[in-house]
């Protein structure tokens, strides 16, 4: 059985606590926070839980195997560099960390101790981006030329990160998991309209090989809740509605076919309008699937398919699309 100390017990860490607690393999020791209302929650509602305020009670107790970090990004690093120290596998929420250098340090110290890290990129996980990632490794949307992604809401307004930090990583994430392709290069541009230095809006293009591109639209300032995103093939296209409660996801076989080079110089395109159809997705939820497959990876030697490597790829994405937005949308090379 897997022993677990979780540190923060906030917004996301209930969830966590929740799913972990569920599960046969594992078993939560511990959970940390600093606030003394949160603690009490914890020991209301799992009373044989053990609770404490210093995160060092988690990070070097002997009888803990794996240590769960639900804190700020800016904290990220300094628990995960001390769990890692005395032993521990590390469970960390996104991003992974502030910079790449933190994450390529942390990277390091856990091959050498032969630790696992995972990064909580839940949406992995879900019936939807699965099916997405079996239909395009199956080919059924052909080779694919571009990824437009929209995930905007009205708040919530982070305080130590800008809104790409927030809600960039959901997406950049799964455009990693899904898209072979590699990232080339990046152009960002945001906007701050309070005076906070950290913007609130940003549109964020990603060039990858094979000629495809990517486009995020990330926002605190949408009057309505958008999660939506089109993956775009040469034989079909997918539309992930993340909002839908049913069909989620819907391919449309529609296209264009250019039968010859005469063609594309005198732009004769035949446009192909075939069926919608609606695969069916599983219904588990992603962060209880997340969980176990952290203690089974660990339990079992199998590398996370969202690794700290997975985490690296897209903290060095997210550092890219500031500094372009620092530079007013300049080409950042990856």
């Amino acid at each position: 059985m897997l022993k677990i100390g979780i540190i923060g017990y906030g917004y996301w860490g209930p969830n966590l606590v929740r799913n972990f607690n569920s599960l046969d393999a594992a078993k939560i020791l511990a959970v940390c926070d600093k606030a003394p209302e949160s603690l009490e929650k914890v020991r209301r509602i799992y009373p044989g839980v053990g609770t404490c305020t210093d995160y060092r009670d988690i990070t070097s107790s002997p009888e803990i195997d794996a240590v769960v970090i639900v804190t700020p990004v800016f904290s990220h690093y300094e628990l995960a560099r001390r769990a890692l120290e005395n032993g521990k596998h590390v469970f960390v929420e996104k991003p992974f960390t502030s910079t790449s250098a933190q994450a390529e340090e942390l990277l390091e110290m856990a091959h050498k101790k032969g630790l696992k890290i995972m990064v909580d990129h839940t949406f992995l996980f879900t019936g939807a981006v699965k099916k997405i990632k079996e239909l395009v490794d199956q080919g059924v949307l052909g080779d694919l030329f571009y990824y437009d992604s929209m995930r905007v809401n009205l708040g919530l307004f982070q305080h130590d990160v800008n809104v790409v930090w927030d809600l960039a990583p959901h997406d950049l994430s799964v455009m990693d998991y899904v898209i072979k392709s590699k990232p080339l290069a990046i152009s960002a541009t945001g906007m701050d309209h309070f005076g906070r230095k950290t913007e609130n809006i940003a549109y964020i293009t990603v060039y990858l090989e094979d000629n495809a591109v990517a486009h995020f639209n990330v926002n605190w300032l949408s009057p309505v809740k958008i999660r939506t995103t089109l993956i775009g093939g040469s034989k079909r296209m997918a539309v992930w509605n993340d909002l839908e409660a049913d069909e989620k996801v819907k391919i449309y076989d529609k296209g264009i076919d250019i039968g010859s080079r005469e063609g594309i110089y005198n732009l004769l395109v035949n446009y192909r309008s075939g069926d919608m159809w609606a695969p069916k997705l599983e219904r588990a939820e992603a962060l209880k699937t997340e969980s176990e497959y952290f203690v089974n990876c660990i339990m079992n030697g199998v590398q996370p398919i969202n690794d700290g490597h997975a985490g690296l790829r897209v903290v060095r994405m997210l550092e890219a699309s500031d500094s372009s937005i620092r530079a007013r949308g300049r080409i950042v090379e990856l």
